[in-house]
């Protein structure tokens, strides 16, 4: 068996968002990686080694905003300091980058290079700009052009061995360019952000209801594949059997991840690859911009809700890259409203076996009502936020997205729920069906019997609630004859919104705590289940008025 080298140098790629820092690692080495990318933004560092060389692939520098993923970036050029320095600068923006990036590496061995060559290689001035930089800078400097990625990526290569420091100082030259393409309907006023949200939340709730159809029709075969295995547990000891085939347990729950889940995480994945390869997520951001002010959120902010509703863990990880003044709304509005593929895929279960399937649709508009309201309650009034609009000014180019990172993209999002969600899944699996067992989870549903009557809900509600609060797949028990028998329409709108609502699933939970500390997870869950019983009483209460 061969001996694998461990890497002797280090080179780390510094750039904006979206210069192609992580595919250009990813080339490099020779291999697909495993970078960290959720909705759009690289939120951690990613070594991809190759050899001797080891690639450190760095979030993306956003310029005007305090996120998590600059400091990280920052952080890491200050720890790394004897590191070559990769800087990647946008061919289309090349002052703007160079004016950020230049500073950062004063005096470091550093190679720049310049991506998207291909948007102005046919300009007259292109060749007497590289010669410019190579003169200012005196390091090397290496066009990538994407239709002749080889022979670039060899020269890289031999540039990278031959880093050259940056002056103390270094003057930063004027190329006097800015490329961008011609703006369409998306950058009209008044036409744009509404097509923008369309655009975006079509067809988001179009794959999620393809995976839901294709989820029903393999959830029949997928438990009768799995009965004679629940029928064999039957025959462990009592708390045994129930971690295993309990109406809590492993083989029972299971199949919900399986089956609900995983359609619903592939589908919504795959789509924002598709938009995130093609540059019209960017587009679609910066559009719908406008209309997310109000509560405090951005265009950046929504695509993180969007991306929340396949799993609410990598989303809330993704707001890293949110700035300071919208992040927590973010998280907030990702907890309330972004009903993940455990909670869709229950509650279209609930209303399908309840005889009322065209529940769904409002039941998705109360979310979006409590989501709202919620990062609005939770925004920070700062007096940076108005910077977020440097950002979004600029127009990304379209482009015929790659199927390479696409599948990045899904893998990414995989990795995730792989290594944060399942086995947090497991536990609580393991954790539920004990207390059922000891009959401690009919202590707590009844405990919250009092709170329901005065929501007008059954004590039969109060399991559901408890479960769900846990995990999100626990509403299931709404679809219980003798549960959804007891309630009218209105009452199971309000039961769905305070199962759904009233706490962030034990994943999630964890998962704000160790983002953004203990006690900022207590607010946000406190000022969740408050409006999450607020929004559940006036649905029940006004809600017979228009649910029939």
């Amino acid at each position: 068996m061969a001996a694998v080298s461990t890497p002797t140098r280090t080179v780390v790629l510094v750039g904006a968002e979206s210069a192609g820092k992580t595919c250009l690692a990813a080339a490099l080495a020779g291999r697909t990686g495993r970078p960290l990318n959720v909705a759009g933004a690289t939120t951690a560092l990613e070594s991809f080694d190759d050899g001797d060389v080891r690639y450190v692939d760095s979030p993306g520098l956003v310029r005007h905003l305090d996120t998590a993923t600059t400091a990280t970036t920052l952080q890491a050029l200050r720890d790394r300091a004897d590191d070559v320095l990769l800087l990647v600068v946008r061919a289309t923006d090349l002052d703007g980058d160079l004016a950020v990036l230049l500073p950062l590496a004063a005096g470091r061995h550093a190679v720049v290079a310049v991506t998207h060559w291909d948007r102005v290689a046919t300009t007259a001035h292109a060749p007497a700009a590289l010669s410019t930089l190579r003169a200012h800078l005196g390091v090397p400097v290496v066009a990538l052009d994407a239709r002749r990625r080889g022979p670039a990526l060899a020269d890289l290569r031999t540039a990278i061995d031959a880093a050259a420091p940056l002056p103390a100082l270094p003057a930063v030259p004027r190329i006097g360019w800015r490329v961008q393409p011609a703006p369409g309907l998306l950058e009209r006023p008044l036409v744009g952000p509404p097509l923008a949200l369309m655009a975006l939340l079509g067809p988001a709730a179009g794959v999620v209801a393809a995976a839901v159809a294709l989820a029903g029709r393999l959830d029949p075969v997928v438990t009768q594949a799995l009965t004679p295995l629940a029928a064999a547990a039957d025959r462990l000891p009592p708390v045994a059997a129930a971690v295993v085939a309990g109406d809590y347990g492993l083989l029972t729950m299971g199949p919900l991840l399986l089956v609900w889940a995983a359609p619903v995480v592939l589908a919504l994945a795959a789509l924002l690859g598709v938009l995130k390869a093609s540059g019209l997520l960017d587009r679609l951001a910066s559009a719908v911009d406008p209309l997310l002010r109000p509560v405090g959120l951005g265009g950046r902010d929504l695509v993180r809700v969007v991306a929340g509703f396949g799993c609410n863990v990598p989303a809330v990880v993704s707001t890293r890259s949110c700035a300071t003044c919208s992040r927590d709304a973010t998280v907030g509005a990702i907890a309330f409203g972004s009903a993940c593929s455990y909670q869709l895929g229950a509650t279209v279960a609930v209303l399908s076996a309840a005889g009322r399937p065209g529940l769904v649709l409002p039941y998705l508009g109360l979310l979006l009502t409590g989501m709202l309201v919620h990062a609005r309650l939770l925004a920070r009034r700062s007096p940076a936020r108005h910077l977020d609009i440097a950002l979004l000014s600029g127009r990304a180019f379209l482009t015929r997205p790659r199927w390479v990172d696409v599948r990045r993209e899904m893998g990414g999002v995989l990795r995730h729920v792989g290594l944060r969600a399942l086995p947090v899944f497991a536990l609580i699996t393991v954790m539920a069906a004990v207390l059922a067992v000891t009959g401690l989870l009919d202590v707590l549903a009844r405990s919250l019997s009092p709170l329901l009557a005065a929501l007008r809900l059954p004590g039969e509600a109060a399991l559901p609630v408890v479960l769900a609060s846990v995990r999100k797949d626990g509403l299931l028990l709404l679809a219980e004859p003798d549960v959804a028998a007891a309630m009218d329409g209105a009452q199971l709108l309000a039961a769905l919104v305070l199962a759904g609502a009233l706490l962030p699933c034990l994943v999630t939970a964890l998962t704000i705590a160790r983002e953004r500390g203990r006690r900022v997870a207590a607010r946000l869950v406190t000022r969740q289940a408050a409006l999450a019983l607020v929004l559940a009483a006036t649905i029940s209460w006004i809600g017979p008025v228009v649910v029939r």
